[in-house]
Protein backbone atom coordinates (compact mmCIF):
# COMPACT_ATOMS: atom_id res chain seq x y z
CA UNK A 1 0.00 0.00 0.00
CA UNK A 2 1.23 3.55 -1.20
CA UNK A 3 1.05 6.41 1.36
CA UNK A 4 -1.38 8.01 -1.33
CA UNK A 5 -3.45 4.80 -0.31
CA UNK A 6 -2.87 3.36 -3.73
CA UNK A 7 -3.16 0.18 -4.30
CA UNK A 8 -2.29 -1.26 -7.99
CA UNK A 9 -2.30 -4.86 -9.52
CA UNK A 10 -2.66 -6.43 -12.62
CA UNK A 11 -4.40 -9.63 -10.94
CA UNK A 12 -8.33 -9.04 -12.02
CA UNK A 13 -9.31 -11.46 -9.14
CA UNK A 14 -7.01 -9.57 -6.67
CA UNK A 15 -8.92 -6.35 -7.54
CA UNK A 16 -12.38 -7.95 -7.11
CA UNK A 17 -11.60 -9.11 -3.67
CA UNK A 18 -10.72 -5.69 -2.68
CA UNK A 19 -13.03 -3.62 -4.72
CA UNK A 20 -15.97 -6.16 -5.58
CA UNK A 21 -18.45 -4.68 -2.75
CA UNK A 22 -17.69 -1.15 -3.62
CA UNK A 23 -18.07 -1.63 -7.38
CA UNK A 24 -21.83 -3.23 -6.46
CA UNK A 25 -22.41 -0.30 -4.22
CA UNK A 26 -23.19 1.84 -7.10
CA UNK A 27 -23.51 -0.66 -9.76
CA UNK A 28 -24.63 2.21 -12.38
CA UNK A 29 -21.73 4.13 -11.79
CA UNK A 30 -19.94 1.61 -11.91
CA UNK A 31 -20.70 -0.08 -15.10
CA UNK A 32 -17.48 0.14 -16.84
CA UNK A 33 -15.25 -1.35 -14.52
CA UNK A 34 -17.68 -4.37 -13.45
CA UNK A 35 -18.36 -5.14 -17.36
CA UNK A 36 -14.68 -5.23 -18.20
CA UNK A 37 -13.64 -7.42 -14.92
CA UNK A 38 -16.26 -10.03 -16.10
CA UNK A 39 -14.68 -10.13 -19.59
CA UNK A 40 -11.24 -10.49 -18.22
CA UNK A 41 -12.09 -12.89 -15.87
CA UNK A 42 -14.11 -15.19 -18.58
CA UNK A 43 -11.54 -14.72 -21.45
CA UNK A 44 -8.41 -14.07 -19.84
CA UNK A 45 -6.32 -10.45 -20.40
CA UNK A 46 -4.64 -12.04 -23.49
CA UNK A 47 -8.02 -11.96 -25.20
CA UNK A 48 -7.70 -7.63 -25.32
CA UNK A 49 -3.96 -7.61 -25.95
CA UNK A 50 -0.36 -7.95 -24.80
CA UNK A 51 0.32 -5.75 -22.17
CA UNK A 52 -0.83 -6.49 -18.85
CA UNK A 53 -4.06 -4.50 -17.20
CA UNK A 54 -3.45 -2.17 -14.37
CA UNK A 55 -6.06 -1.84 -11.66
CA UNK A 56 -6.34 0.59 -8.96
CA UNK A 57 -8.12 0.85 -6.04
CA UNK A 58 -8.36 3.76 -3.05
CA UNK A 59 -8.35 2.39 0.07
CA UNK A 60 -8.79 4.99 3.49
CA UNK A 61 -9.00 3.66 6.89
CA UNK A 62 -9.81 0.05 5.37
CA UNK A 63 -12.61 1.29 3.01
CA UNK A 64 -13.10 2.00 -0.98
CA UNK A 65 -13.20 5.19 -1.73
CA UNK A 66 -12.95 4.74 -5.85
CA UNK A 67 -11.13 2.70 -8.38
CA UNK A 68 -9.45 2.45 -11.90
CA UNK A 69 -8.95 -0.14 -14.60
CA UNK A 70 -6.90 0.53 -17.96
CA UNK A 71 -6.26 -2.36 -20.71
CA UNK A 72 -2.91 -0.41 -22.20
CA UNK A 73 -2.91 1.44 -24.82
CA UNK A 74 -6.57 2.24 -24.01
CA UNK A 75 -7.95 4.86 -21.96
CA UNK A 76 -7.50 4.88 -18.15
CA UNK A 77 -11.47 4.59 -16.56
CA UNK A 78 -11.58 5.66 -12.94
CA UNK A 79 -14.94 5.77 -10.94
CA UNK A 80 -15.97 9.17 -9.56
CA UNK A 81 -13.33 10.64 -8.14
CA UNK A 82 -12.73 14.23 -6.32
CA UNK A 83 -10.46 16.85 -7.67
CA UNK A 84 -7.94 15.73 -4.67
CA UNK A 85 -8.62 12.32 -5.68
CA UNK A 86 -7.71 13.00 -8.96
CA UNK A 87 -4.91 14.62 -8.70
CA UNK A 88 -3.21 11.97 -6.56
CA UNK A 89 -3.51 9.45 -8.54
CA UNK A 90 -1.95 11.36 -11.59
CA UNK A 91 1.07 12.18 -9.66
CA UNK A 92 0.43 8.69 -8.39
CA UNK A 93 0.75 7.01 -11.91
CA UNK A 94 3.67 9.68 -12.98
CA UNK A 95 5.88 8.47 -10.03
CA UNK A 96 5.64 4.92 -11.41
CA UNK A 97 6.28 5.91 -14.57
CA UNK A 98 2.62 5.60 -16.49
CA UNK A 99 1.49 7.08 -19.61
CA UNK A 100 -1.58 7.83 -20.98
CA UNK A 101 -3.53 7.99 -23.84
CA UNK A 102 -6.63 9.42 -22.84
CA UNK A 103 -9.15 9.22 -19.69
CA UNK A 104 -12.49 8.11 -20.06
CA UNK A 105 -15.39 8.56 -17.41
CA UNK A 106 -18.13 10.87 -15.74
CA UNK A 107 -17.44 14.08 -16.91
CA UNK A 108 -16.45 15.57 -13.66
CA UNK A 109 -14.05 13.11 -12.95
CA UNK A 110 -12.60 12.96 -16.68
CA UNK A 111 -12.00 16.87 -16.51
CA UNK A 112 -10.47 16.79 -12.97
CA UNK A 113 -7.91 13.98 -14.04
CA UNK A 114 -7.22 15.45 -17.38
CA UNK A 115 -6.17 18.80 -15.81
CA UNK A 116 -4.17 17.06 -13.23
CA UNK A 117 -2.29 15.10 -15.76
CA UNK A 118 -1.91 18.20 -17.60
CA UNK A 119 -0.06 19.66 -14.59
CA UNK A 120 1.88 16.73 -13.67
CA UNK A 121 3.21 16.10 -17.11
CA UNK A 122 2.29 18.92 -19.50
CA UNK A 123 0.48 16.74 -22.01
CA UNK A 124 -2.41 19.03 -23.28
CA UNK A 125 -5.70 17.62 -22.68
CA UNK A 126 -8.52 17.77 -25.65
CA UNK A 127 -12.10 16.81 -25.15
CA UNK A 128 -13.17 14.72 -27.35
CA UNK A 129 -16.53 15.55 -29.48
CA UNK A 130 -18.41 12.70 -28.68
CA UNK A 131 -20.14 13.11 -25.28
CA UNK A 132 -22.62 10.16 -23.99
CA UNK A 133 -25.27 10.14 -21.44
CA UNK A 134 -25.50 7.30 -19.23
CA UNK A 135 -29.10 6.78 -17.99
CA UNK A 136 -30.57 4.28 -15.96
CA UNK A 137 -34.05 2.66 -15.83
CA UNK A 138 -36.76 3.55 -14.09
CA UNK A 139 -40.20 2.45 -14.77
CA UNK A 140 -40.74 0.93 -17.78
CA UNK A 141 -42.82 2.68 -20.59
CA UNK A 142 -43.31 0.44 -23.80
CA UNK A 143 -44.14 2.32 -26.83
CA UNK A 144 -47.86 2.59 -27.40
CA UNK A 145 -48.73 1.97 -30.26
CA UNK A 146 -45.80 -0.95 -31.04
CA UNK A 147 -44.88 -0.76 -34.62
CA UNK A 148 -46.13 -3.73 -36.67
CA UNK A 149 -43.65 -7.29 -36.15
CA UNK A 150 -42.51 -8.99 -32.99
CA UNK A 151 -39.13 -9.17 -31.28
CA UNK A 152 -36.84 -12.55 -31.88
CA UNK A 153 -33.76 -13.67 -29.55
CA UNK A 154 -30.94 -14.07 -32.19
CA UNK A 155 -28.93 -17.37 -31.35
CA UNK A 156 -25.94 -19.26 -32.05
CA UNK A 157 -27.47 -19.77 -35.66
CA UNK A 158 -27.75 -16.40 -36.37
CA UNK A 159 -24.22 -15.86 -35.73
CA UNK A 160 -23.75 -14.35 -39.91
CA UNK A 161 -27.22 -11.88 -39.10
CA UNK A 162 -25.76 -10.83 -35.26
CA UNK A 163 -21.90 -10.06 -37.17
CA UNK A 164 -23.66 -8.31 -40.20
CA UNK A 165 -25.24 -6.00 -38.00
CA UNK A 166 -22.73 -5.32 -35.01
CA UNK A 167 -21.00 -4.04 -38.24
CA UNK A 168 -23.20 -2.36 -39.19
CA UNK A 169 -23.14 -0.51 -35.96
CA UNK A 170 -19.28 -0.36 -35.34
CA UNK A 171 -19.40 1.48 -38.67
CA UNK A 172 -22.09 4.15 -37.90
CA UNK A 173 -20.34 4.70 -34.96
CA UNK A 174 -16.47 4.99 -36.24
CA UNK A 175 -15.23 2.01 -34.33
CA UNK A 176 -12.42 0.05 -35.63
CA UNK A 177 -13.26 -3.67 -35.47
CA UNK A 178 -13.30 -6.73 -37.28
CA UNK A 179 -15.88 -8.89 -37.66
CA UNK A 180 -15.65 -12.18 -39.33
CA UNK A 181 -16.21 -15.51 -37.60
CA UNK A 182 -12.39 -16.27 -36.30
CA UNK A 183 -12.17 -12.51 -34.91
CA UNK A 184 -15.75 -12.34 -33.46
CA UNK A 185 -14.85 -14.03 -29.88
CA UNK A 186 -12.23 -11.17 -28.89
CA UNK A 187 -14.51 -8.78 -29.75
CA UNK A 188 -16.83 -6.59 -27.33
CA UNK A 189 -19.40 -7.91 -28.94
CA UNK A 190 -19.31 -11.45 -28.55
CA UNK A 191 -20.77 -11.91 -24.85
CA UNK A 192 -24.29 -10.01 -25.80
CA UNK A 193 -27.64 -11.76 -26.41
CA UNK A 194 -28.93 -9.80 -29.37
CA UNK A 195 -33.07 -9.29 -30.24
CA UNK A 196 -34.00 -8.20 -33.65
CA UNK A 197 -37.30 -6.37 -34.22
CA UNK A 198 -38.78 -8.16 -37.31
CA UNK A 199 -41.19 -7.11 -39.55
CA UNK A 200 -44.57 -9.01 -40.20
CA UNK A 201 -43.18 -10.83 -43.39
CA UNK A 202 -40.13 -11.29 -41.10
CA UNK A 203 -37.29 -8.66 -42.14
CA UNK A 204 -35.37 -7.62 -39.78
CA UNK A 205 -35.23 -3.51 -39.01
CA UNK A 206 -33.77 -3.18 -35.86
CA UNK A 207 -31.26 -5.18 -32.96
CA UNK A 208 -30.57 -3.85 -29.45
CA UNK A 209 -28.09 -5.87 -27.23
CA UNK A 210 -27.41 -6.98 -23.94
CA UNK A 211 -24.41 -7.71 -21.32
CA UNK A 212 -24.46 -10.45 -19.18
CA UNK A 213 -26.25 -9.40 -15.77
CA UNK A 214 -23.25 -8.32 -13.69
CA UNK A 215 -24.02 -7.55 -9.50
CA UNK A 216 -27.79 -7.21 -10.34
CA UNK A 217 -27.52 -4.88 -13.16
CA UNK A 218 -28.11 -5.35 -17.23
CA UNK A 219 -26.23 -3.15 -19.66
CA UNK A 220 -28.36 -2.40 -22.98
CA UNK A 221 -25.49 -2.08 -25.50
CA UNK A 222 -26.04 -2.01 -28.50
CA UNK A 223 -29.06 -0.12 -30.26
CA UNK A 224 -28.93 0.15 -33.78
CA UNK A 225 -31.76 1.04 -36.83
CA UNK A 226 -30.85 1.09 -40.31
CA UNK A 227 -30.79 5.12 -41.56
CA UNK A 228 -33.19 4.67 -44.17
CA UNK A 229 -35.72 2.98 -41.76
CA UNK A 230 -35.83 5.33 -38.86
CA UNK A 231 -38.47 7.03 -37.64
CA UNK A 232 -40.77 4.26 -37.46
CA UNK A 233 -40.90 3.24 -33.94
CA UNK A 234 -38.27 -0.21 -34.42
CA UNK A 235 -35.83 1.67 -32.19
CA UNK A 236 -38.37 2.31 -29.35
CA UNK A 237 -39.69 -1.28 -29.20
CA UNK A 238 -36.56 -3.76 -29.45
CA UNK A 239 -35.13 -1.49 -26.74
CA UNK A 240 -38.38 -2.19 -25.06
CA UNK A 241 -37.97 -5.57 -25.55
CA UNK A 242 -34.64 -6.30 -24.48
CA UNK A 243 -35.43 -4.24 -21.05
CA UNK A 244 -38.40 -5.76 -20.56
CA UNK A 245 -35.97 -9.07 -20.99
CA UNK A 246 -33.41 -7.70 -18.46
CA UNK A 247 -36.52 -6.91 -15.30
CA UNK A 248 -37.42 -10.54 -16.72
CA UNK A 249 -34.22 -12.07 -15.80
CA UNK A 250 -34.23 -10.35 -12.30
CA UNK A 251 -32.07 -7.46 -13.23
CA UNK A 252 -32.39 -4.37 -10.27
CA UNK A 253 -30.70 -2.01 -12.64
CA UNK A 254 -31.03 -1.50 -16.30
CA UNK A 255 -28.59 0.75 -17.63
CA UNK A 256 -27.72 2.45 -21.13
CA UNK A 257 -25.00 5.15 -22.94
CA UNK A 258 -26.53 7.46 -25.66
CA UNK A 259 -24.98 10.29 -27.82
CA UNK A 260 -25.12 13.14 -26.34
CA UNK A 261 -25.53 15.15 -29.66
CA UNK A 262 -28.50 12.57 -30.88
CA UNK A 263 -31.26 14.50 -29.20
CA UNK A 264 -33.73 11.51 -30.96
CA UNK A 265 -32.42 8.58 -28.94
CA UNK A 266 -31.95 10.72 -25.72
CA UNK A 267 -35.73 11.89 -25.94
CA UNK A 268 -36.87 7.89 -27.16
CA UNK A 269 -35.31 6.27 -23.60
CA UNK A 270 -36.61 8.74 -21.29
CA UNK A 271 -39.84 8.33 -23.09
CA UNK A 272 -38.95 4.57 -22.43
CA UNK A 273 -38.36 5.48 -18.97
CA UNK A 274 -34.74 5.81 -18.86
CA UNK A 275 -33.19 8.77 -16.29
CA UNK A 276 -29.84 10.11 -16.35
CA UNK A 277 -27.56 9.02 -14.17
CA UNK A 278 -24.75 10.90 -15.22
CA UNK A 279 -22.67 12.46 -18.53
CA UNK A 280 -19.63 10.65 -19.57
CA UNK A 281 -16.85 12.38 -21.40
CA UNK A 282 -13.23 11.70 -22.49
CA UNK A 283 -9.95 13.20 -22.87
CA UNK A 284 -7.11 12.95 -25.20
CA UNK A 285 -3.60 13.51 -24.25
CA UNK A 286 -1.14 15.64 -26.76
CA UNK A 287 1.70 13.36 -24.94
CA UNK A 288 1.44 10.01 -23.95
CA UNK A 289 5.35 10.08 -21.93
CA UNK A 290 4.87 11.87 -18.25
CA UNK A 291 7.68 14.70 -18.06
Amino acid sequence: MRPDGWYLTEDVDDFLVRAGDFLRSRPGLHVMPLTWAARLRARGAEAYGTEAPVFGVLEQAGEVHATFYRLPPRALVPTPLTPQQADALAAHLVALGHSLPSVSADHDTATAFAEAWQRHTGATPKLRDTRLCLYRLGTLTPPEPLPAGRGRVLGEQDLEQVMFWCGEFAKAVGEVVSMDADSWASTRFADKRYTLWETPDGTPVSIAGMNPMIGGQVQVDIVYTPAQLRGRGYAGAVTAEVSRAALAAGARDVVLFADQSNPTSNALYQRLGYRKLTDWSAYDFSSAAPA
